[in-house]
């Protein structure tokens, strides 16, 4: 995996050193065998905007994490930063009912990380997890590290392997 060098001021703290659900996700990174660490940025990385800006990449090489419920069931949608979810075309091209986004307390409650940090793992369950085809586009995407100060490095390929998710156009281009 190629990873961009990123702002001087992007740190890779001890594990010990990190926030208690960023430490969450250290460990199931490495329990999957993930070789990205998980970075410490000085600013908040809670848009992918914010996170593009911080890390010197482009927006559409932010992993997104966004929560949607169809049924009242957790979805976990890792979209490319350089668009917006169709959730009517996801949900038709899954033959699910109609997707609508999670309030903050339920993202919380699926993931246990809050919105604006929810990374692709580490959650109190395993979650259905769609990840964004556009995201292939890139050698290296960003994905958040359990907290909306945190990422680490990955690509769309580990994503899908480390989420157990599947591979999807999320969006009309």
């Amino acid at each position: 995996m190629e990873v961009r060098h990123v702002q001087s001021e992007t740190t890779v703290p001890p594990e010990t050193m990190l926030p208690e659900r960023s430490k969450q996700v250290a460990r199931a990174l490495r329990a999957a065998e993930v070789s990205g660490e998980i970075r410490e940025m000085p600013g908040s990385t809670r848009t992918a905007a914010d996170a593009a800006a911080a890390l010197g990449c482009e927006t559409g090489a932010i992993a997104s994490s966004l929560v949607f419920l169809s049924d009242e069931q957790p979805v976990l949608v890792l979209t490319s930063g350089r668009h917006r979810v169709d959730t009517d075309k996801l949900a038709e091209s899954l033959a699910w009912s109609p997707l609508e986004r999670a309030k903050p307390e339920r993202v919380r409650q699926a993931t246990g990380q809050s919105i604006g940090g929810v990374a692709p793992l580490g959650h109190p369950a395993e979650l259905t997890t769609i990840v964004d085809s556009a995201l292939a586009d890139y050698p290296c995407v960003w994905a958040a590290g359990g907290t909306p100060r945190t990422v680490f490095p990955t690509t769309h390929d580990e994503l899908v392997r480390i989420t157990g998710g599947r591979s999807l156009a999320v969006a009309d281009e």
